[in-house]
């Protein structure tokens, strides 16, 4: 059975005054896996994420979703379609509460730019069995009357991950979700990636290759720009090219 390809790019390039940061990257991910994009410092990887969620234009080539050519199309239009960058476009406010935070999103997705702050709050009262549905989804019913800026680190990023989810998105790409983590948040913050995960596609930049090793289903290796390798992780972790490119760039 030929597989369900949710995202996939040809001949993506993007050059910036003569030098490509990302030549011609060929990349498919399979609809409801965990797919992660790795490589050394200065492999492209950004840029190339970047490029998928359309705060960068591609100099070449082409992205698809869903079968549809979404190359030109803007950030907000794109997650209009499903797709969305959580850590980027979703919205947390420091002073009000994780409950607040998650409705506030939810009137994102049901009215658009209007999040109806002149509403009386009985109205705004429906959408509280979904905000809490969602804070309970990621772990956070212990602290759903806790103001934002009072969470650690990692529960931000977890607040972060449900106003990401009030947008009730098809496919989700994160960016390096374990940055500046101690080791207890990030392995609060991959189960709940893996959890998020069992009814969508994760698209994930990340540097921790142990948290790559056990959530992603598959691994895309760039270097240089390129794509250098792809396979699941105890493949690329074997391949003689990916273990010299992190070794040459200092990466043990």
């Amino acid at each position: 059975m030929a597989q369900d390809i949710i995202l996939s790019t040809t001949g993506l390039t993007k050059e910036f005054k003569g030098f490509r940061a990302v030549n011609g990257v060929t990349l498919e991910v399979v609809r409801g896996t965990i797919h992660a994009l790795i490589g050394p410092n200065g492999a492209g990887k950004t840029t190339c994420f970047n490029l998928l969620t359309k705060f960068l234009s591609p100099t070449a080539g082409a992205i698809h979703y869903k079968g549809r050519d979404i190359s030109r199309l803007q950030p907000a239009d794109v997650a209009r379609l499903g797709l969305v960058r959580s850590f980027q476009i979703s919205a947390v406010f420091p002073h009000l509460t994780v409950m607040e935070n998650v409705r506030i999103a939810l009137q994102r997705r049901k009215h658009g730019d209007s999040f109806d702050f002149w509403r009386a709050e009985k109205v705004l009262r429906r959408l509280d069995a979904e905000a809490l549905d969602l804070v309970d989804q990621v772990g956070l019913s212990a602290f759903s009357g806790h103001q934002a800026v009072e969470l650690s680190y990692g529960r931000k990023r977890a607040l972060e991950i449900a106003t990401t989810l009030a947008l009730d998105p098809e496919m989700l790409l994160l960016d390096e979700p374990m940055a500046g983590m101690g080791h207890e948040d990030v392995e609060r913050t991959a189960s709940l990636i893996r959890r998020v995960g069992k009814d969508r596609t994760i698209l994930m930049v990340e540097h921790n290759l142990s948290v790559v090793a056990s959530l992603s289903d598959r691994i895309t290796v760039l270097a240089r720009g390129q794509v250098l390798a792809e396979g699941d992780y105890a493949t690329v972790s074997k391949d003689p090219r990916v273990i010299e490119a992190y070794i040459g760039a200092g990466h043990g």
